[in-house]
């Protein structure tokens, strides 16, 4: 992930959504995130996912999680800048948010713990465990913060 140059939007705010995103703590980490103060979260090359950051508005908040070895919920971010196009990308194909660390969660919660939570077991992370970018209802967004111990305001 990488740091935006001067990027601003009067992107109008609309009801916030909920979201996830998955990077391998190898690549790029919590503790990078919280390094860095924020990041572009780019390279995303799944259309699906693209669409997803398309999404993203300004005050979203997004649990962060690491894929591969931890497989587990370990931060919430914000989304800071809203979509626009990943600097460097000449197909313009390809869009990037900016994010911002909030707070790791007190807990972390592992996949093993999302997949015996029979109430998560349609989302996106169960179901379509590639995507990099993922939607969360409220519901299930307030379940997983819940199973980490974490309230989105304390």
């Amino acid at each position: 992930m990488s740091t935006p140059a001067n990027t601003s939007s009067n992107t109008p705010q609309t009801p916030a959504g909920h979201w996830l995103v998955k990077s391998e703590p190898s690549t790029f980490s919590w503790s990078d995130l919280c390094r860095d103060g924020k990041t572009l979260w780019d390279g995303v090359r799944n259309y699906q996912a693209r669409n997803h950051l398309m999404g993203m508005q300004v005050g979203d908040p997004v649990l962060f999680y690491h894929s591969m070895q931890d497989k587990a919920v370990v931060g919430l971010c914000q989304v800071s800048q809203p979509a626009f196009p990943e600097p460097g990308d000449t197909t313009g194909r390809w869009q990037v948010v900016e994010l911002v660390p909030i707070k790791a969660l007190h807990t972390p919660v592992t996949l093993a713990q999302i997949k015996a939570t029979p109430a998560l077991a349609e989302i996106p992370l169960v179901k379509q465990g590639r995507l990099s970018v993922m939607p969360l209802s409220q519901p299930h967004f307030e379940i997983i913060l819940g199973l980490s111990n974490t309230a989105l305001a304390d």
